[in-house]
């Protein structure tokens, strides 16, 4: 069994990304050729936004969002610990610090009723994680923001095609950033990214970031980044698209049966304070595209072998928050922030795709029910 399954999709598109790699290979631009500006029309359109930039990776569009922005050295950005280390590798690189603000316990995406608190004279922008597929609290957050005018700045990397009260991630916010990793809900065959924003200044910036900061052939208006995204990534993500919405339909209805088979088994929803196993939490008015199914469990390495022992892959997103990196101690540390150290310590990611059978799934619930104790349905 595979943790994600990508080939099953390949075989439904083979044709047409072969068809699409080989008018690349025909016509030579490499760089910046026509796929790429059609495939930003199509995801501008796809999110809702006025502007989409194809980038080189989901990491970059955070550095060159921020650069946008012109946050720099001595600035501060909000965010929370709880997410990938790009997620405040890239605010720490351009000499910004990052802030850590807690999680909220049920859907594992910043406190709101925290952020207020971390503000200083120095705060630039909030950046918010839309975890695992489900987007933060954006009204919440952005009603924060205005009030301090402040830009948020959406980390959609695990949530890209999800929705928040009828609009879609990437279009929540100043600028939405998404990855396009191979193992995200839209995934090229390499690294890949994208940012979305509805403001012409700020997508003039991007383009000029993105390609060396400038905004025609050697001439510089500021600095930039190589972080142009290839276009033979932009052709494999064009013959995915048609795909996709089915995809998405599908990870949410694969979420939401496993967790009614969990819960059947006596587990609980993320609302509850305790139990062996809980499931995810989908705030009304949310539709999560599940780039994880995370579940928290009791004594997770042993649950985690045992589901090895019997061929089931999982995964562990994200076992040390970033406030007790390394990198980030301890000049960063600020606030307190348990509910990200205890979720840390429990959670555990069950396969997830578009393509998992009812069956592989039944028999995962199956596995998980046995190794953590549960009861039978």
């Amino acid at each position: 069994m595979q943790f994600i399954d990508l080939k099953s999709q390949y075989r439904l598109i083979e044709d047409d990304v072969k068809a699409r790699i080989h008018a690349v290979l025909e016509h030579g631009q490499y760089i910046m050729g026509p796929e790429v500006e059609a495939l930003e029309i199509a995801l501008a359109d796809f999110v809702g936004a006025r502007h989409c930039i194809g980038l080189s990776s989901g990491t970059d569009a955070l550095l060159a969002a921020m650069m946008a922005l012109e946050i720099g050295r001595g600035d501060e950005v909000i965010t929370t610990p709880f997410t990938f280390i790009a997620t405040g590798e890239m605010i720490a690189l351009l000499g910004v610090r990052p802030v850590f603000v807690d999680i909220d316990p049920v859907t594992y995406n910043i406190d709101p009723a925290r952020i207020e608190e971390a503000i200083t004279g120095r705060t630039r922008a909030i950046m918010p994680v839309s975890l695992y597929g489900q987007c933060a609290d954006m009204d919440a957050i952005n009603e924060i923001a205005a009030r301090h005018r402040l830009p948020v700045i959406e980390d959609a990397a695990q949530s890209f095609g999800a929705t928040y009260k009828g609009k879609r991630s990437c279009a929540l916010s100043s600028i939405g950033c998404t990855s396009f990793f191979p193992s995200k809900p839209l995934g090229a065959y390499g690294d890949a990214g994208a940012c979305f924003t509805n403001d012409d200044e700020v997508a003039k910036r991007l383009k000029e970031i993105r390609n060396h900061g400038q905004d025609r052939r050697y001439h510089h208006p500021r600095l930039g980044l190589n972080g142009r995204i290839d276009t033979l990534q932009a052709a494999i993500l064009l013959a995915k698209l048609p795909l996709f919405i089915n995809e998405v339909d599908a990870r949410s209805r694969l979420g939401a049966r496993y967790s009614e088979l969990l819960q059947a088994r006596g587990a609980v929803s993320s609302e509850a304070s305790s139990g062996k196993v809980l499931t995810p939490f989908i705030t009304p008015g949310n539709a999560s595209v599940y780039a994880q199914y995370t579940i928290q469990v009791e004594e997770r390495d042993r649950v985690a072998e045992a589901l090895a022992a019997e061929g089931i892959p999982t995964a562990v997103h994200y076992p040390v928050p970033l406030n007790d990196q390394p990198v980030f101690q301890p000049s960063l540390e600020r606030f307190g922030t348990p509910v990200s150290a205890r979720v840390a310590k429990r959670v555990m990611s069950l396969p997830m795709h578009p393509y998992l059978s009812d069956e592989d799934q039944t028999r995962i619930v199956d596995a998980v029910a046995k190794a953590a104790g549960l009861g039978t349905p």
